[in-house]
């Protein structure tokens, strides 16, 4: 899931004249004198030299990689990823029932709703999205087991060959296309798509591989935003995008910021924001637990015991991106503070060397002098490696570094290409190293990327799609289906409370910190955002709900 990584490719200059025109002031933002209220959105990200292609299943396409395809492109339900066990809000789908576990979902298409080239949206459309994915696995990136798809009038039938409890926010979320366009291409999942069709308030205006201009439809089926365009802008590098969030340039990205309130807050302290709050997903140490002597849960747990959370949290991620995490379960809070088993309700990550010694001592392995050695008599060390690029997470690894000698484990940082380092993760051709996990509306997302002995490869076999500490458990396994196929919450708690457990004493990752959803942006010319008093829903630009922050938006002083 790279999607979650902040720290953007720095792609070599091949924009830098054209980039540095619209990072020098505020040439890119119309705003700035337009004498009334605003009618522009300057959206940034510092993803480089864009390639034409507003195919909204390909995450690499122009239309994901800066956000706008879910101004063109809405789903059935719209889900607030901040609190996920809440009911989601109908959008092209006026209602929806589960039944039987989960095992069926009726939805109830919307009416009056039509597409960007003025024919009506139907709930044949809404089958045809289901069945398409359905049909071609490389869009059906969730895996979702679709058994029947029926429509009749305006309702949408589907089944499954098992329970979607743990998937039923990515079924709400489908996002739903015109069946007369895409039963048109040859391969859905890799053609380009120049002329996109959506239901959203916006349509394709202009495209050029610096900026993606969107206008506003003469009709939709909501009261029409206040945002008349919107500029999708493709800075070359983070500080490209940093600098023209700074100068007003841009009034909205994702981005990681070292010194966030030096070189964005300060420069307008009334109107330039941060938000960044935490979700249920996980940012952490990932071990390779295929290697001597990491197998040792042992090993695991006194590395966790000398962790500096609170280091990482304000050095590494600048005291705001990934916030720390505190419970022992790795579960982040406030958002999965229900989750939490009983027994682990108090419990939390704390520095605590001489525990971490004893928990050595008591494994077999020997501290001499300023050396650990396992219990064979050799000297404990370890490769830390990230990509040389992502500078939080190498400043992280450092930090890491002198935690671990504390309990003489010699560590060195391997500051990685990045593709060999995507390569080596994936194969399992590494010792440690930060990592992401998958998130959701429950922890079940987190411990199934780390747990999940059904996604377990051999060191060596690539396309892992979790799994990258190669944690082999059959009781967390067993424990994940369980928790997926449960008959009711009573047997979901038991199965959940198990695999805590498992989390805490196995340790199979060291947890840090929380995945989070965020933005920065400037409230100078734009006023509805969603913050702490009103988390409507995350306020990152390359998410399905920053739909709805557009939506909410008003020109400021109106």
């Amino acid at each position: 899931m790279r999607a979650r990584r902040p720290v953007a490719l720095a792609l070599a200059g091949l924009l830098a004249a054209a980039l540095a025109a619209c990072s020098n002031g505020d040439t890119n933002n119309s705003n700035a004198s337009s004498g009334g209220g605003a009618t522009v959105l300057n959206v940034g990200m510092p993803n480089g030299p864009q390639t034409e292609n507003h195919n909204p299943f390909l995450g690499s396409s122009s239309g994901a990689s800066l956000g706008y395809r879910w101004m063109i492109y809405e789903p059935l339900v719209m889900i607030n990823a901040l609190k996920p066990q809440e009911k989601g809000k109908p959008w092209l789908a006026t209602d929806f029932v589960w039944a039987d576990n989960f095992k069926k979902v009726t939805f109830t298409i919307r009416d009056g709703v039509t597409w960007s080239d003025g024919k009506p949206m139907t709930a044949e459309d809404v089958a045809y999205s289901f069945q398409l994915r359905k049909d071609n696995e490389g869009l059906n990136q969730d895996a979702i087991p679709y058994g029947t798809i029926t429509q009749s009038g305006n309702k949408v039938d589907l089944t499954f060959t098992r329970s979607q409890f743990v998937n039923q926010n990515k079924i709400l979320g489908v996002f739903v296309i015109p069946k007369a366009q895409w039963s048109a291409f040859k391969d859905p999942s890799q053609d380009t798509v120049k002329n996109p069709i959506g239901t959203g308030p916006y349509k394709l205006k202009s495209f050029t591989p610096q900026t993606t201009t969107l206008e506003l439809r003469d009709k939709y089926w909501q009261e029409l935003p206040k945002v008349k365009e919107l500029r999708y802008t493709s800075y070359n590098d983070n500080n490209a995008q940093t600098t023209a969030l700074a100068n007003g340039a841009s009034e909205w990205s994702f981005v990681f910021v070292p010194n966030v309130k030096t070189v964005f807050q300060a420069k307008d302290e009334k109107n330039h924001k941060v938000w960044a709050p935490g979700t249920l997903g996980i940012h952490g140490l990932w071990i390779n637990t295929t290697v001597k002597p990491f197998d040792n849960p042992a090993l695991r747990r006194a590395m966790d015991k000398v962790i500096n959370r609170d280091d990482i949290f304000t050095q590494a991620e600048a005291g705001y991106f990934y916030p720390k995490i505190e419970s022992v379960t790795g579960i982040p809070a406030p958002a999965g503070e229900s989750f939490i088993a009983p027994e682990f309700k108090d419990k939390k990550h704390a520095v605590d060397v001489e525990a971490a010694k004893t928990e050595l001592t008591g494994a077999g392995f020997k501290l001499e002098g300023e050396t650990l050695k396992d219990p064979t008599g050799k000297p404990v060390t370890i490769t830390l490696t990230n990509p040389a690029g992502w500078s939080d997470y190498v400043t992280s690894l450092e930090i890491i570094k002198d935690n671990l000698s504390q309990i003489g484990i010699k560590a060195t940082v391997d500051k990685a290409n990045q593709d060999a380092w995507f390569k080596a993760f994936d194969e399992g051709n590494f010792q440690a190293g930060m990592h992401w996990t998958n998130g959701g509306a429950t922890p079940y997302d987190i411990y199934q990327n780390i747990m999940d002995g059904k996604i377990l490869k051999p060191v060596g076999k690539g396309g892992v799609s979790g799994n990258y500490g190669r944690f082999s458990n059959a009781d967390a396994t067993k424990a994940l289906d369980e928790y997926a196929n449960a008959a009711d919450d009573a047997a979901r708690t038991a199965a959940l409370n198990t695999l805590q457990k498992i989390m805490v004493d196995q340790m199979p990752i060291i947890p840090t910190g929380a995945s989070n959803i965020g933005a920065l942006y400037s409230t100078k010319n734009w006023v509805g955002w969603p913050d702490d008093t009103n988390p409507y829903g995350p306020a990152q630009p390359t998410q399905q709900n920053a739909l709805e922050i557009v939506l909410k938006l008003k020109p400021a002083g109106a």
